[in-house]
């Protein structure tokens, strides 16, 4: 006769909750440039129009460092928007 085994459920572990990371920005001329620098290489190494999230991705910062970046480049005339993504003018 086979024996029974009994079985028993163990409780799921509870998730660990990650502290949410806050991204200091530095809001100064040479820090701005930097990040102006970071979004113009990644938008020249796709070569295509990226959303603002994408681009951050592409250039390993955070998107408001990405916002700060962008807006030094408006500003130059460097960059467009077509589409709701931006692009290199």
């Amino acid at each position: 006769m086979a024996e029974k085994k009994a079985t028993t459920k163990k409780a799921a572990a509870p998730a660990k909750k990650s502290a949410a990371k806050k991204v200091e920005v530095v809001v100064n001329a040479e820090s701005v440039g930097f990040r102006a620098g970071d979004v113009y290489q990644a938008l020249a190494t796709a070569e295509k129009a990226l959303t603002i999230a994408e681009i951050a991705k592409a250039a390993k910062i955070s998107e408001q460092e990405t916002l700060l970046g962008m807006g030094w480049l408006f500003k130059e005339g460097k960059i467009k928007d077509e589409d709701n993504k931006i692009v290199l003018a």
